[in-house]
């Protein structure tokens, strides 16, 4: 359902479709084992996919897209915060396994999730 969600025609072919379906079909299973509500699976989703369209559509550095990070997650945790990002609706403890899982997920990747997004590649083709 979410590789029809995402419009991927070509995930069996397509290096790029199956690595973008990995990373939001783990995002959502996350957050689904962690009794995420309805709405924090949405903000957690919106955020995932913000913070890799930073990636690949403003070629936003790795500082850069934890800087933003840091703006969206702003105020959790204080209520009627003026700083707060539109992300009030998580508690502490799960804004900071957020910050973990995505540490591991994509900050730990980031440089093959720029080389996915940037760098020409060539179709190999061979019988090995």
């Amino acid at each position: 359902k979410l590789e029809e969600f995402l419009n991927f025609n070509q995930v069996k072919t397509s290096l790029k479709e199956a690595i973008l379906l990995d990373y939001y079909t783990a995002g959502f299973w996350w957050a689904k084992e962690r009794n995420f509500s309805v709405i924090q699976l949405s903000g957690f989703m919106d955020l995932l996919n913000f913070l890799l369209e930073n990636l690949s559509d403003k070629h936003m550095t790795l500082g850069d897209n934890l800087k933003e990070l840091g703006k969206a997650m702003a105020g959790i945790g204080e209520p009627d915060s003026k700083r707060s990002g539109n992300l009030n609706f998580f508690s502490i403890e799960q804004a900071k396994a957020i910050i973990d899982y995505l540490n591991i997920s994509l900050f730990k990747q980031y440089k093959l999730y720029e080389y996915l997004f940037h760098s020409p590649r060539e179709v190999v083709i061979s019988n090995e």
